[in-house]
């Protein structure tokens, strides 16, 4: 960080709070996520007010040998020095220490916690001031029982100004539009940032877009390679226009319309339930919204099922990833097969924490899309609470739907197997999805291949298809009978409908 860097708004409330805090004396804590400048904010601190400044750097020599009771004692005994020649001690990166601690297992959880308690003891006898700076929620209990408490807000779009304003000329600092990346990614620490104008302040005509552009290649990660998925998009799904407006309108244009978004206080549903039978192109939304959103989707596939430990933390990854990248979608595809698992009863409260977690200000641009083919599996309890905001449905295509699929698909076969008028096969396909027309087709031009290889008479084109159509609708009857089976395991991927 640049040494000349002014305080951002969100750092300035809790600088202020802790200058009356030292000038009142006792235990004091500065909290905040990694990368928000607590450092920068003691540092300045202590050229304020003086007294000993103790960091990493200060005690790292205990940790050595590996010992736990020689980093105990090398901790304890740098505080102690510190307060016995000043009346202020300043103890930055209070979470590393604690962290370290734990990995030497609970027993020296319980040392360090009683040597501080031993610490701020001392210290209030003797009126002496403690400041320790931890990241959020990692507070040892001696020090948050004990101590006045500042947390340094996120950081809003005024607090990006300030920071690309100290790393950017002024001249490409002030053509940037802040709101906008901001609302790109509200989650951006000091590095980040800063890594970002360091490498574009090298670049003629820097513009917001090609800054969010940056963060998006560099910063921003979803767990879906969409390189790998085919590319699909809103008019290749046929009949669903209902659901293509309601989530062109209610997911799409509030992550992507900022101007519009910050006018109207815009967010996306927060839960979004797909529904339909098998084939009807739930994936395929997925797909879409994947190439959509880029860097802004996440991926949980429920067609395979955990019922491990393991599972529920790469859940959490996907949706702590999504907050960080909000707004983002977390897209969790068969959520049905995931209830119907006898295993993964607790599953369904564990989801609605997680949606109700989506309440808070840095996480309330995340969407969670479920896709479900038998919604009498979801639990009740998962549809009444509210949290499921906006439910679609993919319904079966309609003939005139029918047709446009199996138009498309046959438009660029030879002429020979070629069927320039789909009525007869758009009637004779009824109740099949768009998953079986793909079929279908694939089918029909194998039994034309396999006649035109063994030297067969040649059929008229349409008759391959209508067998194709007979052929697909035994294997589903066939399908339906088969009870079904569950698999144990997760994967972050898409699978073909």
């Amino acid at each position: 960080m640049r040494q000349n860097l002014e305080l951002t708004p969100a750092q300035q409330s809790a600088f202020k709070g802790l200058q009356e805090g030292i000038s009142t004396g006792g235990i004091l804590v500065l909290a905040g996520n990694a990368g928000q400048g607590k450092t920068t904010m003691l540092r300045k601190l202590h050229d304020e007010f003086g007294g000993a400044f103790i960091g990493m750097r200060e005690f790292i020599a205990a940790l050595t040998d590996g010992q736990p009771a020689a980093f105990g004692g090398g901790f304890v005994q740098s505080i102690e020095e510190g307060l016995a020649s000043n009346d202020i001690v300043i103890v930055d990166d209070l979470h590393l220490v604690v962290r370290a601690a734990r990995r030497w297992r609970s027993v020296h959880t319980y040392i360090l916690d009683a040597a501080l308690t031993a610490l701020l003891g001392e210290a209030s006898v003797r009126k002496k001031t403690l400041l320790f700076a931890v990241e959020e929620d990692e507070t040892p209990w001696p020090v948050h029982l004990r101590a006045y408490s500042w947390e340094i807000g996120e950081f809003t779009a005024e607090d990006y100004a300030a920071i690309c304003h100290a790393y950017l000329p002024t001249e490409l600092a002030g053509v940037l539009d802040y709101a906008s990346i901001h609302r790109f990614a509200p989650m951006l620490n000091f590095y980040q940032l800063g890594n970002a104008c360091r490498w574009l302040r090298r670049e003629e005509g820097l513009d917001t877009g090609r800054f969010i552009a940056y963060l998006q290649s560099k910063n921003m990660t979803s767990n879906v390679d969409t390189d790998e998925v085919a590319p699909v998009d809103w008019k290749d799904l046929k009949g669903a226009d209902d659901v293509v407006r309601a989530l062109e309108a209610k997911i799409a244009l509030p992550f992507e319309n900022s101007t519009l978004a910050a006018g109207l206080g815009l967010k996306p549903k927060r839960g979004v339930l797909l529904a339909g039978p098998p084939g009807t192109g739930k994936t395929t939304i997925g797909r879409a919204l994947a190439h959509r959103l880029k860097s802004k989707f996440f991926l949980i596939d429920g067609t395979l099922i955990a019922g491990s430990g393991e599972f529920y933390e790469k859940v959490d990854e996907v949706f702590e990833a999504a907050k960080k990248n909000a707004p983002a979608v977390v897209f969790i595809d068969d959520a049905d097969v995931i209830f119907e698992n006898e295993q993964e009863r607790g599953f369904y409260r564990y989801l609605l924490t997680k949606l109700d977690g989506l309440e808070s200000a840095s996480s309330e641009r995340v969407c969670v899309m479920m896709t479900a083919m038998n919604v009498a599996s979801l639990p009740a309890a998962l549809l009444r609470s509210g949290r499921v905001e906006l439910w679609l449905e993919t319904k079966l295509p309609d003939t005139e739907t029918r047709a446009d699929i199996l138009r498309e698909r046959l438009a660029n076969l030879p002429d020979e197997i070629r069927v320039e008028d789909v009525a007869e096969l758009a009637v004779a396909s009824r109740g099949l999805t768009g998953a079986d027309l793909k079929a279908v087709v694939e089918d029909g031009k194998l039994e034309f291949a396999h006649d035109t290889a063994c030297g067969k008479p040649v059929r008229a084109a349409a008759e391959y298809f209508l067998d194709a159509i007979k052929s697909v609708r035994a294997n589903r009857r066939n399908y339906a009978r088969k009870p079904k089976q569950i698999i144990e395991g997760v994967k972050l991927g898409f699978y073909p409908e």
